[in-house]
């Protein structure tokens, strides 16, 4: 028997970094760095990929919901947080990493590397952060 998803991911957010999308922005929200690179780097599959995403975005919230569990730091504020102010560290900041939150403020994200890197693990340091306070049982 399945347990009911926690709300970790917002449709709301999704659809916000979707309009940045042909970057690859909501797809690495939502766990998938994978395609979120081939977006990045292909312009959302020539824009293509990046209009069918407006219909698949629903899908992709649920199944975010189902594989990482709610907790103290919220997902999608850290998600907004790297997006728009990544280079400055505010996600690290708030996620109470505060060394590399200073060396990203002084490094621009230790020169965009560090950024890509969370880009790719945002959601896993999340869910490891969670863990680690007994969120899990």
């Amino acid at each position: 028997m399945s347990s009911a998803p926690s709300d970790t991911h917002s449709k709301l957010i999704g659809y916000l970094l979707w309009i940045f999308g042909f970057l690859g922005a909501h797809r690495f929200y939502y766990g998938k760095p994978v395609t979120g690179t081939i977006w990045f780097f292909t312009l959302g599959l020539l824009g293509i990929g990046w209009l069918i995403d407006l219909f698949l975005i629903p899908a992709m919230d649920r199944d975010a919901d189902f594989r990482y569990q709610a907790g103290p730091v919220n997902y999608s504020l850290a998600w907004v947080l790297l997006t728009f102010l990544g280079i400055f560290g505010l996600h690290r900041f708030y996620m109470g990493k505060f060394l590399t939150g200073i060396l990203y403020l002084l490094t621009g994200g230790f020169f965009l590397i560090g950024v890509l890197y969370d880009f790719w693990t945002l959601n896993d340091q999340i869910s490891m952060k969670h863990a680690k306070r007994g969120i899990f049982n």
